[in-house]
């Protein structure tokens, strides 16, 4: 652990498991309360300074730390790899991705804007300043270990908070390469601090403790309703970023190549384990039987296998736990009518926890896989007649974090954009995350965004000031 600028061993460690082989990979030191409270004390000690540094100074810092994860791209992404799964050229690509997010807020951070307002009363002057809450503490799942700590921590180092960061049990080594590239790019010590191990006390510590202002927090929507409950006590700010149950809308006009690939890129990369992952295919009904058939002769071409691989198109599932959940799903489909197109079962001629890619046809809106997030690499097939109709299923829906549609119809897709209840709508766009859009959900997929210049306002308060110019002392 990583507490007010030093490494931190305790008494106890943990191992970490590959997902690919089931062998150890490592051991980490794992705390509790006493190391959560000790860290929320360093990062409440080390505000003090960090708020009264200018923005173009926290700035500098965030960007040498940037350039620190560049230079560590390797080490970084085999750690992602042994702990999680991810095939290497992705978990490549993470690391990038996590440095352009610090890159970003490093030059945003000498933006943060207040305004004048016009007053009504000559001899006033009015403003609004935006400061920073305070210290935060920020909670990160293990499907993005690197590129969720940088989302999280970018946009509130920016703005002059400091954090306390909790990552999650099955990916902490990711977390540890991370923090070296913090040490290394000379953030000073406390500003962001690091506590791995139990869960639950750590959560507790960060939500019951009145130093920390603000928890942030990826991961499911059941715990994350328990962190806002536990929030509520002390009026701490909370975002979240919960589950996900996206819909990928195909019209019969769409360009079929393109929708294929598309599905492939959204469903199976990360093995279907990401929360904007498609969940339901919904294919209009005159173009199914051509849609499912190309379908599932482009899933059949997936390489599946450990993620250290340089060709593996996907990895494996995290645990055990999650390869049972995804095989659950699909037998119960099956047995509620559904066709295994391709795949359909795990894979048990090797080591790991491997689900063969599966794409299910005739699948319909009362079957378990249309309303509980899959989390895995299944691909279900529902089809629909009318605009009307699929816009109605595809809402039908507690969450609402990202939905997608493929058409050519231009009116067709500026009439989607503005009917699906998701917080971010892809149309013909399969990969629309930037770090300068605010990312985020609707309904039970969230509250708050992230990224863009509203995930650095989720750092600040807003402060009113009202000056009489002319006043007298009373």
């Amino acid at each position: 652990m990583y507490i007010n600028g030093k490494w931190i061993e305790t008494n106890q460690k943990e191992t970490i498991i590959n997902p690919a082989t089931e062998e150890a990979v490592g051991e980490v030191y794992i705390g509790g309360q006493k190391e959560a409270e000790e860290a929320i004390q360093s990062a409440h000690q080390a505000f003090k300074t960090w708020r009264a540094l200018s923005g173009n100074e926290r700035g500098k810092i965030l960007l040498n730390i940037a350039a620190e994860l560049l230079k560590a791209q390797t080490p970084i992404a085999e750690a992602i790899t042994n702990e999680m799964g991810k095939p290497i050229a992705d978990a490549r690509r993470e690391v990038v991705s996590a440095a352009a997010y610090l890159e970003w807020y490093g030059e945003e951070a000498k933006r943060v804007y207040g305004e004048v307002l016009p007053a009504l009363d000559t001899a006033k002057q009015l403003m609004v300043l935006r400061q920073p809450v305070g210290v935060i503490g920020a909670i990160t799942p293990w499907n993005f270990p690197v590129s969720m700590i940088t989302r999280k921590l970018g946009p509130a180092l920016a703005a002059g908070c400091t954090a306390v960061l909790k990552p999650a049990p099955s990916t902490p080594q990711c977390a540890i390469e991370v923090f070296k590239c913090f040490e290394r790019g000379g953030l000073p010590a406390g500003a962001a601090n690091l506590v791995i191990g139990d869960a639950e006390a750590i959560g507790k510590e960060m939500t019951s403790n009145p130093i920390v202002k603000k928890i942030t927090f990826t991961g499911s929507t059941n715990v994350g309703k328990l962190l806002m409950r536990n929030a509520a006590e002390n009026v701490q700010k909370v975002s979240m970023e919960l589950g996900g149950h996206a819909p990928f809308i195909i019209f019969d006009d769409a360009d079929l190549d393109d929708a294929v690939a598309s599905v492939i890129g959204t469903k199976f990369k990360n093995a279907g384990q990401t929360c904007i992952s498609t969940n339901r295919v919904y294919v209009q009904e005159s173009i199914k039987d051509e849609f499912s058939k190309r379908l599932a002769e482009a899933v059949g071409e997936l390489k599946v296998g450990n993620g250290m691989e340089e060709d593996t198109d996907m990895g494996p599932l995290v645990n055990e736990a999650a390869l049972l959940k995804v095989e659950q799903q699909v037998i119960k489909a099956a047995e509620s009518g559904a066709t295994v197109v391709t795949g359909g079962s795990r894979l048990e001629d090797t080591k790991g926890y491997f689900y063969a890619p599966t794409v299910l046809a005739g699948t319909t809106d009362e079957m378990t896989i249309a309303k509980e997030e899959t989390f895995g690499p299944v691909a279900p097939i529902f089809t629909f007649q009318t605009e009307e109709e699929v816009v109605e299923r595809a809402n039908n829906t507690q969450y609402g974090l990202m939905g997608y549609c493929f058409t050519n119809d231009i009116g067709r897709g500026m009439r989607m954009m503005h009917q699906l209840d998701y917080g971010m709508v892809g149309i013909n766009d399969p990969a629309p995350i930037v770090p300068h859009a605010p990312f985020g959900g609707m309904k039970e997929s969230g509250i708050g965004r992230e990224g863009g210049t509203s995930g650095l306002h989720e750092f600040m308060e807003e402060k009113f000031v009202s000056i009489r110019t002319n006043a007298k002392l009373f």
